[in-house]
């Protein structure tokens, strides 16, 4: 629960504090994804998706973006959901395609929430959502691939460190007992 509680502030604040808004798209780009990735990869894929579901929306409903907060705890959570779960066997094989899958569901997922809710708040035609919507895809793809360029070794340096405390073992001993449940 700790770990949990840790993640999703990380997730927030990263989210939050360092924002660069999209003037043509009245959304922001953020660094959320990198800590999303990040312990999505180091922790498995319900740390990730608690973390991007609760830390993520959690800063669109402080930040003024309310109306995409739904949008973002399904969709952000998710990410790391899958991302997590990809990775989490065998981390050297499988976290550039739990990085590419999270990143599909990312992108793929504003695009259609966001071709959608506008459509149906502004009453435009979908075609108006969608294009509108597409303005949004290049950034959004960057922020996923800067999420995977800092998240990917910063989850191997993170866990590295981790393997040196007696912490670590604990968390893997928790893990393990889970899975017996």
């Amino acid at each position: 629960m700790s770990l949990s509680a840790v993640a999703i502030v990380m997730v927030y604040l990263s989210t939050f504090l360092f924002q660069l808004p999209i003037p043509s798209t009245q959304g922001y780009f953020n660094f959320g994804d990198i800590m999303i990735f990040t312990f999505a990869f180091t922790f498995g894929p319900v740390i990730g998706g608690i973390s991007g579901a609760v830390g993520s929306s959690l800063s669109d409903a402080l930040g003024g973006f309310g109306t995409f907060a739904p949008f973002t705890f399904v969709i952000k959570g998710l990410e790391g959901l899958i991302a997590g779960l990809i990775s989490h066997r065998r981390f050297k094989r499988r976290v550039l395609f739990g990085w590419v899958m999270g990143s599909v569901v990312m992108v793929a997922g504003y695009f259609l929430a966001e071709s959608f809710f506008i459509s149906l708040v502004f009453g435009s035609s979908e075609f108006t959502g969608i294009v509108a919507a597409s303005g949004e895809v290049p950034f959004n793809i960057l922020q996923v691939v800067a999420g995977g360029l800092v998240g990917i070794p910063l989850s191997l340096a993170l866990k590295h460190l981790l393997k040196q405390t007696p912490y670590y073992y604990k968390l893997i001993e928790t893990a393990i007992s889970e899975k017996k449940i």
